[in-house]
């Protein structure tokens, strides 16, 4: 057991000290495993086993929160086709130019081998990107959506791929898992019968392990993709959110062994080194191809911007391609430990370049031409607010319970603000006056039309981040309203109200009706603090 102290302590070291320099902690998880290689240390088959775990249940608790009519989306499939495209021509001539001029230890290649290579770093990785995207709370969101849309369409081509090299190919066993389909309702029914306790969490790992990842498996299928197919079959279950928080915690312990292994992935030459960080130029190109793709589809610069970056780094699948083309004899084994090291590189990279709070994307957006209004995505055009004084960001529990409590007891006009397209449908079925947009997105009340008289505004979503990021583009265009927020603990409330908000409600102090009254009573004292009341549009009526 001792000789597992490094294995445990490192890692919490490296993790305290990226979130002491505001880096995400999985950042330092990856240094970890580095300076473990450094010093000398093996990999561990349990710490490898923990990781793999890991990622089969976050690509399970994504599925949950993925509609699969989003592949089917030109943003998505011709994106993630034409992408796949451009940057494995740019990536196998790059290659091909560096052996060429003598850098690694790598001899000139046959332009077969180059565009194997140049395919493992068409890839981008699902692990990092959905994490990344859970940390902002932003997988449902339209950039959210769509990166994570791409990343199954990328599943797919790996999985024509793995068919095609002739090693572990799909057997015909594989066509029967068309009957997963109707069979989902089955799943579903069992879902019903779980209950909210630790039969739930028992049955969702079940529904990942067994129907998901080893039953693909059993087919040469890609079982990281079974897994996620099997959360987009019950994702339509009233119960599918409750058992992806529930797994939640489980899911972030587990992919600490990925991050940890990623780092401990061979010991590179110095050669070696040099061709792997010289990789990285090719992430430019990625960011820039598909920026330009996805605003030729009619996203807005700033959306596209978000996407591309998210998904600006190389795949961990890069490694599986270069293993399989080794077993092969298609390549050789050295390439392993070079491209190892480029993942490992472009993980730190992506994860820098996408840090919360970051003026990239806004100054790269500044950079793109803007989409015509009539070429627009559906959610990015002008948004109709109707005549509101209040605007709630966040329709979740918390947002639609404040949402009842303003209009049916204080008789105020409220908009709610939500990311997610199922709840804004369903929300707006209901009666609901709710749009579908992004709370963090600076352009949002440009998007506003009609100039509404927004008085007060409440933060009510469940990441401290996302609201304080969205407070700021609220103060900059409506710096007289009363602000509102929610939070969860005492340094992020100090951080809100000096942001400049009116007043921040503890989140396990009550519900929505509590952020309600407090929004009211922000809402009276900065505007009507003699009357102690206001002129609502039902009143006039």
């Amino acid at each position: 057991m001792s000789d597992f102290v490094p294995y445990l302590v490192l890692p919490v070291l490296c993790g305290v000290g990226a979130k002491f320099l505001r880096l995400p902690p999985m950042l330092g998880f990856l240094l970890s495993g580095i300076i473990l290689n450094i010093l000398g240390y093996e990999p561990v088959e349990a710490i490898s086993k923990l990781g793999d775990l890991g990622v089969t249940l976050m690509l399970f608790t994504i599925g949950l929160k993925l509609d699969p009519r989003l592949l089917f989306r030109t943003e998505v499939w011709l994106t993630s086709a034409v992408h796949l495209v451009i940057t494995t021509v740019c990536g196998a001539s790059f290659i091909l130019f560096l052996t060429a001029l003598g850098l690694g230890v790598h001899e000139v290649i046959p332009l077969e081998q180059a565009a194997i290579l140049g395919f493992a770093l068409s890839f981008s990785s699902t692990v990092l990107v959905a994490k990344t995207l859970e940390e902002r709370s932003e997988t449902r969101s339209l950039y959210g959506r769509t990166a994570l849309g791409i990343l199954v369409v990328q599943d797919l081509f790996a999985v024509l791929f793995v068919a095609v090299s002739g090693e572990h190919s799909p057997t015909w066993w594989a066509l029967g898992l068309v009957f997963l389909v109707p069979a989902s309702w089955l799943f579903k029914k069992g879902l019903a019968q779980m209950g909210h306790g630790e039969l739930l969490v028992l049955y969702g790992i079940v529904l990942a392990f067994v129907p998901g990842y080893w039953l693909f498996d059993m087919v040469g299928v890609k079982g990281d993709l079974g897994a996620l197919v099997m959360g987009m079959l019950v994702a339509s279950h009233p119960k599918s959110n409750e058992l992806s928080r529930i797994l939640f915690s489980l899911k972030e312990l587990m992919l600490v062994g990925f991050f940890v292994s990623t780092g401990l992935a061979g010991v590179p030459s110095l050669s070696q080194s040099l061709f792997a960080f010289l990789l990285l130029f090719l992430l430019p190109i990625n960011t820039v191809a598909y920026t330009a793709i996805l605003r030729w589809a009619g996203l807005s610069p700033r959306t596209s911007v978000l996407t591309s970056l998210t998904l600006t780094n190389f795949s961990e699948f890069c490694i599986i391609v270069i293993a399989m083309s080794t077993s092969a004899g298609l390549l050789d084994s050295s390439w392993t430990v070079t491209f190892s090291l480029a993942v490992s590189l472009s993980f730190v990279l992506g994860t820098i370049l996408n840090m919360r709070g970051s003026s990239l994307p806004s100054r790269l957006a500044a950079l793109v031409p803007p989409v015509p209004v009539h070429r627009r995505h559906p959610e990015e055009r002008p948004v109709e607010l109707g005549d509101v004084q209040a605007v709630i960001f966040g329709m979740g529990k918390i947002g639609r319970a404040t949402y009842d409590d303003l209009v049916q007891n204080y008789q105020l006009p409220v908009a709610g603000v939500d990311t997610s397209e199922p709840r804004v449908s369903a929300l707006a079925e209901q009666g609901y006056n709710v749009i579908e947009a992004d709370a963090t997105d600076e352009k949002f009340w440009e998007r506003v039309t009609d100039n509404p008289q927004v008085h007060l505004v409440i933060l009510a979503m469940p990441v401290h981040g996302t609201n304080v990021d969205a407070m700021r583009h609220a103060i900059e265009a409506h710096s007289h309203c009363a602000f509102v927020a929610v939070s969860q603990y005492a340094d992020e409330i100090k951080e809100l109200k000096e942001l400049g908000a009116d007043t921040v409600v503890n989140l396990y102090d009550g519900a929505g009706s509590t952020l309600a009254e407090a929004g009211y009573k922000s809402f009276i004292e900065k505007f009507h603090p003699r009357t102690g009341s206001i002129t609502t549009a039902s009143s006039e009526s």
